[in-house]
């Protein structure tokens, strides 16, 4: 009965949020990632927004290019497809080809979202506060608190188009990650042109079979690029849905690429912040209670920080205890916790409201790359905490060799990072050796030998 009631529920909210478009949508993407704290049935229903939202009509689209670029659109492309290859909350996206032959993707916005979203925000705030008016418990300001900061930013293309060419400077170093180039001839506000990349979904299993893409390695290397923007650069994209996450074969290498889109979003981390969670996802993994409880206070919980822990690894409190680097997840658990989510509904909206806004892009991050990890089946592998840990150790290192006042010191401290990443190294082909058939083998071999004796 329960379960019927929050799907029709979660369809007419659904069905709110198209009628409605631009803002609404955002909002209902947001809330449809929300695993750890809305029941499944609005989860699954509200997921459908990432890549079902409603089109503008051509006519709209040449509107905004001939408004934005001063051109008509047969003036400045060869071809422009009238099909876009997805609509989103804000924009679509069409597949061109620019006078010289390359191909590009050019992003445009929904022409009314401009002008309606401040009038989107002022009334979801008013129905927010009549619910939670009659319903105490139902505490989501954070929600029109986060649209009314972020809004405006994913409303200029242009700062999309500079966070995209920045976090491509910082992540150089991973020659499997593809941002699209930027074409700032043809961009503006309302406008995104850029390099066309093809692929398919992160989370599209069959596509990677057909391709020979290695699942484990698309999970591991998603972990690798967040880890870094998390704890080493305080720089996160934060909309990583299937539809701006995606995979191919580069053409040229033919090595496997993840390719990075929709860049509109991103949480920049101040030091201390990102310090204090460095420590705590340290202590989390190494089953530390005290450090758990010291980082969560840091961060601004209070006495909710076995709820903050929960909440944030999307783990039981007793894997918590145990360490959520060693215990498997299983089917129980995810069971209870979306049990317990529903339970301790009025505790996780306090909760929400009392983090750092910082935490709650973080928190939204999360649950989508958990969500891709889940549809990949790779969620039990280990590899995630071994980039984790990894990224932890290091950003922790480069802070102290900032502070540290002699050069003994900085070597010390250097040497001290040397060797964890060693023996993190070790551990990581331990557990590869495991996984192989001369792994297998040595392993009987030992278990034979101890029989034996």
């Amino acid at each position: 009965m329960l379960i019927a009631v929050h799907r029709r529920s979660a369809e007419r909210l659904r069905d709110l949020c198209c009628a409605n478009r631009g803002t609404f949508i955002k909002v209902g993407q947001h809330l449809g990632a929300l695993d750890y704290l809305l029941p499944e049935e609005y989860t699954s229903t509200l997921k459908v927004l990432h890549s079902r939202a409603p089109q503008s009509t051509m006519e709209e689209i040449q509107q905004v290019v001939r408004e934005d670029l001063g051109k008509e659109i047969a003036q400045l492309f060869v071809s422009f497809e009238d099909t876009p290859l997805g609509a989103a909350s804000l924009a679509q996206v069409h597949k061109a080809v620019l006078n010289d032959g390359r191909t590009v993707a050019v992003k445009v916005q929904h022409p009314k979202v401009q002008t309606q979203s401040s009038k989107d925000i002022l009334v979801m705030e008013f129905l927010l506060h009549a619910v939670h008016w009659l319903f105490p418990d139902f505490a989501f300001m954070w929600l029109v608190e986060e649209a009314k900061k972020n809004m405006p930013l994913e409303l200029d293309f242009l700062n999309e188009g500079r966070n995209a060419e920045k976090v491509a400077k910082l992540l150089k170093q991973f020659e499997f990650l593809k941002v699209p180039k930027i074409h700032w001839d043809l961009s503006t506000k309302r406008i995104l042109t850029m390099e066309f990349v093809e692929g398919g979904q992160v989370n599209d299993r069959e596509y990677m079979k057909k391709h020979g893409i290695d699942v484990n390695e698309i999970s591991r290397n998603l972990g690798k690029i967040y880890s870094e923007m998390i704890f080493v650069n305080g720089f996160v994209h934060c909309d990583p849905h299937p539809g701006n996450v995606l995979v191919r074969k580069c053409p040229e290498s033919n090595k496997t690429q993840i390719v990075l889109l929709d860049h509109g979003l991103y949480q920049v981390l101040n030091q201390d912040f990102r310090l204090n969670y460095c420590r705590l996802w340290q202590a989390l993994m190494k089953a530390d209670m005290q450090g758990i409880e010291r980082y969560s206070r840091r961060l601004g919980v209070g006495d909710m920080y076995p709820l903050f822990a929960c909440v944030l690894t999307a783990r039981s409190w007793t894997s918590v205890n145990t360490g959520i680097s060693q215990t498997p997840i299983t089917n129980s658990e995810d069971v209870e916790i979306r049990t317990n989510a529903a339970l301790y509904l009025p505790q996780i909206s306090e909760l929400l409201n009392k983090i750092p806004r910082q935490m709650l892009l973080l928190l939204k991050t999360n649950d989508l790359l958990r969500g891709i990890e889940t549809t990949l089946q790779t969620r039990a592998s280990a590899s995630s905490f071994i980039n984790m840990s990894r990224c932890c150790i290091r950003a922790v290192a480069t802070y102290k060799r900032s502070k540290a006042r002699s050069r003994t010191r900085r070597m010390q401290i250097a040497l001290s990072e040397a060797v964890t990443l060693w023996q993190i190294n070790m551990y990581e082909l331990f557990l590869w050796l495991k996984g192989t058939t001369l792994g297998g083998l040595v392993a009987r071999l030992l278990s034979c030998f101890h029989y034996a004796h």
